[in-house]
């Protein structure tokens, strides 16, 4: 293993990925995809929460005046 050999820690152990099977690989790559895609979907979330206050707020804006 090189100094500059790319290692991936899980769990707390360090592995170079030279030493992983193509198996463990695969399943890195797998998870590395699904973290992408709950991030964009945490972004969609984020962006659909602010849309929501938005629309409540043009809401109250548009009911009429209470006068009592």
């Amino acid at each position: 293993m090189t100094e500059s050999e790319k290692k991936i820690i899980i769990d707390g152990v360090e592995y170079p990925l030279s030493s992983l099977s193509q198996e463990a690989k695969a399943q890195i790559t797998n998870l590395r995809v699904v973290e992408n895609e709950i991030a964009q979907l945490k972004a969609r979330l984020a962006i659909a929460g602010t849309a929501k206050m938005a629309y409540q707020a043009a809401l109250k804006n548009a009911l009429p005046v209470d006068r009592h």
